[in-house]
């Protein structure tokens, strides 16, 4: 049986003082990151929206002074990546300046190495200057230029507003028994979208695509690589297209 030496009294103590020595460290270098005003992101709900880790609990933030696209706008979910490649896991400094209707915190996000995530955003062409509750005159200078360059959701000429896509969504929601289940609560929200056979549609003419869009813009849509092409909805429903799950709902 092989023998390992034997530990001295004072290798042993010496090994105590170096393991503790590292516990120490570890517990300043952790007080240093979660110092007043910073938090660790523990979680993206989508490209102005985060939730950090305060006292043990999680608090939702809503980026002050922006507007990104919806998740099912198009750019909705590259802003999400965005914000998640710059913030998530994180510590970050949390600026507060308001507390808004749904109880979120409403406030800056400043990242480790001094950016501000809400400035960034709007510099990337990944979010609008929110005017109606915004009169950042930085946020106004960002945006204009990322307009200039074409930058994210700017490479589109005439990209619509989330207030504007959320108001539309609002005023087109259908009326839907209480009690009806998930696939009739589908069926009627696609069916009220669009009903008109001859109604515009969007196909990709990829041999693998199965849908049909009713918006252009549709994120889903855009990463198609084999041509957009503008038909009837009669004429997709010919092709035996259904509806994408995205856009249509």
């Amino acid at each position: 049986m092989r023998r390992f030496p034997a530990i001295t009294p004072s290798t042993f103590w010496l090994l105590c003082l170096l393991l503790l020595l590292g516990c120490q460290k570890k517990q300043e270098q952790q007080a240093e990151q979660q110092k007043e005003g910073h938090y660790r992101v523990i979680a993206i709900k989508d490209g102005d929206t985060i939730e950090l880790l305060k006292d043990g609990k999680p608090l939702r933030v809503r980026l002050q002074g922006i507007d990104c696209p919806e998740k099912n706008q198009a750019f909705g979910e590259r802003a999400r990546q965005f914000t998640s490649d710059q913030a998530f896991g994180k510590f970050v400094q949390l600026v507060v300046r308001d507390i808004d209707r749904y109880g979120r915190t409403v406030g800056e996000i400043i990242l480790p190495d001094g950016r501000n995530l809400n400035y960034e955003l709007v510099k990337y062409g990944f979010a609008w200057h929110y005017r109606a509750y915004s009169k950042d005159p930085e946020l106004d200078r960002l945006e204009m230029e990322a307009r200039a360059q074409k930058l994210g959701l700017w490479v589109d000429p005439v990209p619509q507003a989330p207030w504007d896509f959320r108001k539309q969504r609002k005023n087109t929601k259908p009326n839907i028994p209480a009690g009806a289940s998930t696939a009739a609560k589908r069926a009627t929200t696609t069916t009220a979208t669009i009903t008109n056979k001859n109604s515009t549609v969007y196909l990709c003419q990829s041999k693998a695509a199965t849908t049909y869009h009713i918006r252009a813009n549709c994120y889903r849509l855009q990463t198609c690589k084999k041509g957009i092409l503008t038909t009837t909805l009669a004429q997709a429903k010919r092709q035996g297209r259904t509806p994408c799950s995205v856009c249509a709902r």
